[in-house]
């Protein structure tokens, strides 16, 4: 006998990013009946980051975040039936979903299953797919030449969909934890399991839809008044409330948050982040669907609930996005500060001085960049411009220099011109720990056919 479908779902959103805080999703587990809740752990270039503590250690390069969290949660989590998904295994899923079993049979959490969802790694596979002939062109610049940066690349990963997440629950898996899979998967996966969608044109507006919601809650707090235009009247940021959705079969939803929280949810807080990190409104891509926002409608329902409806959109593209990350020099940083009177004078004659020490130590560059902390280090050329006359009597300001070089030896020459600056440069300077040379990884976000792309679900019981 088959389960019925569930008529309504809801999803709770646990995280935005790595280094998100934990007690809001805690609040979500322990006050809300949640189905599911989901965290967002991945940016482009934490990849590439990943990528540098697998090579260090063969048992790193997942998100200790998404290990740590799942510890916490699991033992309410598995009383209360709510299933736990996230991108947070990085660059090496195994190893995180490994941990995690380990730590749920320390908690005595008998019968739980964890779900590893891989496929989106290229790294291994980049001497095939440049041999391929595809043209992997660059998306920005249309570049075609990466086949001359192969030895330069330090990791390639694939936007994957949500069919790793969707198999993982059909198996029964308690906690799913995947790679880079788009940051709106860990929302679109539960909706496609529970309301039975197919991939096809009958559901496509529906897969849509849940895409627009994930996107909407993806980065949590970002739609229950963090980053808001309207800082100032949202209330209680430090407790804010993650946000949660109560999705419908036909891929309508509530979006709203916990009882007493902090924060707000309105049709603008909606609407400030539907906005975020989109191209074309009416053809957002994911690897599940593209969706219309023009064609969806918002309601404000009061008590912090926002009704979305009328989501459109289309099936999943052809292709996917590769993101490959390229070794691309070093930066080496310096930042100090400088009191009044004469704060302004006193940053262009260390500025001065900064510039002959790199001469005298022969640095070898890029580009140098200098910046004035409290003047343009914001908005640079297009800061308004100050006289030095009133910029002499601020309380204070502040330098920041940082220069691009090819290697870590001469980046290193800008911290040894800044340790020179404590006794060279002008009296009163305050000088924090000399900054160390960093690795520079550059993007190459390019476009590879779907069918290049298998992923696959591994289960650990406990």
């Amino acid at each position: 006998m088959s389960t019925p479908l569930r008529a309504t779902l809801r999803l709770g959103a646990g995280s935005g990013f790595w280094g998100d805080a934990m007690d809001p999703a805690m609040e979500l587990l322990e006050k809300e009946p949640l189905d599911y809740l989901c965290f967002d752990f991945l940016a482009e270039l934490t990849m590439a980051l990943l990528q540098r503590q697998k090579a260090k250690d063969p048992n790193a390069g997942y998100v200790a975040d998404a290990v740590t969290y799942m510890k916490a949660m699991m033992p309410l989590a598995h009383a209360r039936g709510t299933r736990l998904i996230s991108n947070g295994g990085g660059v090496n899923v195994a190893a995180a979903a490994r941990q995690i079993t380990a730590d749920a049979k320390a908690l005595g959490l008998k019968g739980m299953k964890i779900a590893a969802v891989e496929g989106d790694d290229f790294l291994g596979r980049m001497d095939g797919l440049l041999k391929s002939g595809l043209p992997l062109a660059h998306m920005d610049t249309g570049a075609t030449n990466l086949a001359e940066r192969a030895g330069d690349i330090v990791c390639a990963n694939v936007y994957t969909d949500s069919t790793g997440i969707v198999q993982a629950l059909e198996q029964g898996a308690d906690v799913v934890i995947a790679g880079r899979v788009s940051d709106n998967a860990v929302y679109v996966g539960p909706a496609v399991h529970e309301f039975g969608w197919m991939r096809d044109a009958e559901h496509a507006d529906r897969i849509a839809a849940a895409v627009a919601l994930g996107h909407i809650v993806e980065c949590a707090s970002a739609c229950t008044g963090g980053m808001s235009s309207r800082f100032a009247e949202m209330p209680h940021m430090g407790r804010v409330g993650f946000p949660i959705i109560e999705m419908q079969r036909d891929g309508s939803a509530v979006i709203t948050k916990t009882a007493g929280s902090g924060g707000k949810v309105d049709c603008h807080t909606i609407k400030e982040h539907m906005v975020y990190e989109i191209a074309d409104p009416r053809a957002y891509l994911m690897p599940d669907g593209v969706a219309d926002f023009t064609s969806l409608r918002l309601d404000d329902l009061g008590g912090d609930r926002v009704r979305v409806s009328g989501m459109r959109g289309k099936g999943a593209p052809r292709t996917l996005k590769l993101v490959v990350g390229l070794k691309d020099g070093w930066i080496g940083e310096s930042m100090a500060f400088f009191p009044w009177p004469n704060a302004y004078d006193r940053v262009m004659k260390a500025k001065q001085t900064m510039l002959e020490r790199f001469e005298r130590l022969d640095l070898k560059s890029d580009a140098i960049h200098f910046d004035v902390i409290g003047l343009n280090m914001l908005h640079g050329d297009a800061a308004p411009r100050i006289d030095p006359g009133l910029a002499n009597q601020l309380p204070e300001l502040g330098l920041r220099c940082a220069v691009r070089t090819r290697s870590a030896a001469e980046a290193d020459k800008v911290r040894r011109a800044a340790a020179n600056l404590w006794i060279m440069g002008p009296g009163g300077t305050s000088f924090g720990t000399p900054i160390k040379p960093r690795p520079v990884v550059s993007l190459w976000p390019t476009l590879i056919p779907s069918g290049c792309v298998q992923q696959t679900v591994s289960m650990w019981e406990v």
